[in-house]
C-alpha cells in the first residue's frame, strides 16, 4: 500500500483541515471569550439585582441549545448539505452575538446566549471535513480541531479580561458576530466542496444505533466524566470572578491569574499524555487529572484568602481540566466500537453541552442561596464523585484505530476480508462501514502485525 498517501495530506485535505478548525475553534470562542467576564458583566445589568440564579442562567443556556440541536443539524447536513447548514448555523450564531452585543437587560442576554447556542454547527462541520479527507489522514484533521480549541480556551481565557476593558463585554459579542460572518465567508470560498457527501461511521453520529453506545457502561462513565468536568467548570465561572474582584483585583487584572494558570496546566499536560498514551498508564494519568481539579475545588471552598492562594489553585486546576479534556476523547476513542466511534462523540458532546447548561444553572442558584461556599462545595462533590466512578472503571486497553479503504479486489467479498484480517496478531475488532468500502480496524498498540494487515487488505 502507498504508505506515503497515508502520511502526507493532499493540498485540498490541508486546506479543509485549517479552514474548518477555524470555524470550529470560533464557536468556541462564543463561549471562552466571554467566560472570565460575562458573570460580573451580566450582574450589572438591569434585572439582575439579587438573581444570580438568572446570571447563572445567561452562563450555561448556551449549552442547552446546543445540546437540543447539534445532533439534528447534523443530520440535516445529510440532506440538505453540509455547507449550507454550516451558513445557516452561522447566520444563527452571529445574530445571537449581535443581540448579545445589544443587550440591555439580564432576560435578554439569556436569549441571545440561547440563540448563539442554537448555531450549533459542530457535527455539520465534522462531518464535512470527514468528506473532505481521506481515511488515512482523517484522525490529523480532527486532531487539529482539537488543537484549535484547546488554544482558543487558553487564550479568551487570557485575552478576555484585557480585551472586556478596552472594547467591553458587549464589545467582545459584537467581535465574534463579525468574525463569524467573516467564517462564512471562509467556508464559501477558501474550504473546498466535497466531491461526495456519506455517513462516516468514525466521525458522524448514526441515531438508530444510539441505543448501541447508551447501553455501554464504559462510555457511560465517560460521558458522565464531561459532563461533571463542564458543569463544574461553568459553575465555577459563576462565582470565582465576584471573589477575585472582593480581593480586590479588578476585572482587567484577572489574567494575571490566567495566565501563569492556563500556561503550567498546558505546559504539564503534554508529558503526562504522552506518558499515559505511550507506557499504558493512560488511566493513572486521568484519574491523576481528577485528583487535580477536585483538590482545586476543595481549596477553593476553604481558601479565598488572597489571590496568591486562587492563582496556586487554579494552577492545579488546569493541569488537571487539561489532563482530562486530552485524554477523555481518546478513552471514548479506544473503548468505543471501531463503526460506533463517531456515534459515541456525539452522545460525548451532548454530555458536555448539557454540563455546562447544568453547572451555569446549579452555579448561580447556589451562588445566591449559599455563596462561594455552596458553589464549591457542589464542584467539589462532582469531582469526588467521579473520582469514586473513575477509580472503580476498569482501564482502557492500549488499542488505536485504524481506517482503510476496501480495494476493489475485495469489493463484495466484506466476509472474506474479515476472516482474513481475523487471523492477523493483535486486531482486537474489525468492522465495516455501511456500503462495505471502508474497513475499521482496532488493534493493540504492541503486537499488532501492521505489515500483515496491510498486504492482506491491499492484496499482495
Amino acid at each position: 500500500m502507498a504508505k506515503n498517501n497515508r502520511i502526507q495530506m493532499f493540498p485540498h485535505e490541508w486546506r479543509a483541515s485549517t479552514t474548518l478548525s477555524g470555524v470550529y475553534a470560533l464557536r468556541m470562542l462564543g463561549m471562552f471569550l466571554v467566560l472570565p467576564v460575562l458573570a460580573v458583566y451580566a450582574a450589572g445589568l438591569p434585572g439582575a439585582e439579587n438573581n444570580k440564579a438568572l446570571i447563572g442562567l445567561a452562563m450555561g443556556v448556551y449549552g442547552l441549545t446546543q445540546a437540543l440541536l447539534q445532533l439534528p443539524l447534523g443530520m440535516a447536513s445529510d440532506r440538505f448539505g453540509r455547507k449550507k447548514v454550516i451558513y445557516f448555523g452561522l447566520i444563527v450564531f452571529a445574530a445571537g452575538s449581535f443581540l448579545a452585543a445589544a443587550a440591555d437587560s439580564l432576560a435578554m442576554l439569556v436569549i441571545a446566549r440561547a440563540l448563539q447556542g442554537a448555531g450549533a454547527v459542530s457535527a455539520a462541520v465534522t462531518a464535512l471535513l470527514a468528506d473532505l479527507t481521506r481515511n488515512e489522514v482523517r484522525t490529523r484533521a480532527m486532531s487539529m480541531i482539537g488543537l484549535s480549541i484547546g488554544l482558543t480556551f487558553s487564550v479568551s481565557l487570557v485575552a478576555a479580561p484585557v480585551m472586556a476593558d478596552w472594547i467591553g463585554v458587549n464589545g467582545l459579542f459584537a467581535l465574534t458576530g463579525v468574525l463569524t460572518l467573516i467564517s462564512i465567508a471562509v467556508v464559501a470560498w477558501l474550504t473546498p466542496n466535497p466531491q461526495d457527501s456519506k455517513l462516516h461511521e468514525d466521525a458522524q453520529a448514526q441515531p438508530a444505533r444510539m441505543r448501541e453506545v447508551l447501553k455501554d457502561r464504559q462510555l457511560l462513565r465517560l460521558d458522565l466524566g464531561i459532563f461533571i468536568l463542564h458543569a463544574s467548570q461553568m459553575a465555577l465561572f459563576t462565582a470565582l470572578p465576584f471573589a477575585m474582584n472582593q480581593l480586590g483585583l479588578e476585572k482587567i487584572q484577572h489574567w494575571k491569574v490566567y495566565l501563569p494558570a492556563t500556561i503550567t496546566g498546558l505546559v504539564v499536560m503534554v508529558p503526562l499524555i504522552i506518558i499515559g498514551e505511550t507506557r499504558n498508564k493512560l488511566k493513572q494519568v486521568f484519574v491523576s487529572g481528577i485528583v487535580c481539579i477536585a483538590l482545586a475545588q476543595i481549596g477553593l471552598l476553604f481558601g479565598l484568602d488572597s489571590v496568591w492562594l486562587i492563582t496556586a489553585y487554579l494552577t492545579v486546576y488546569f493541569i488537571g481540566f487539561n489532563v482530562l479534556e486530552a485524554s477523555l476523547p481518546s478513552m471514548v476513542s479506544k473503548i468505543a466500537p471501531s463503526d460506533l466511534k463517531g456515534t459515541a462523540m456525539g452522545v460525548y458532546n451532548t454530555m458536555q453541552s448539557v454540563g455546562l447548561f447544568v453547572g451555569g444553572i446549579c452555579g448561580g442558584i447556589l451562588f445566591q442561596h449559599y455563596g462561594f461556599n455552596g458553589v464549591f462545595a457542589f464542584c467539589s462533590g462532582l469531582m469526588l464523585l467521579w473520582l469514586a466512578v473513575a477509580v472503580c472503571a476498569p482501564a482502557p486497553k492500549p488499542v488505536k484505530n485504524l481506517m482503510y479503504p476496501v480495494p476493489p479486489q475485495w469489493a463484495g467479498r466484506a466476509d472474506a476480508l474479515y476472516r482474513a484480517l481475523s487471523a492477523v496478531a493483535g486486531i482486537e475488532s474489525i468492522a465495516f462501514s455501511q456500503d462495505r468500502q471502508t474497513v475499521y480496524i482496532k488493534a493493540l498498540q504492541k503486537g499488532f502485525d501492521l505489515a500483515a494487515a496491510e498486504k492482506i487488505i491491499s492484496g499482495d
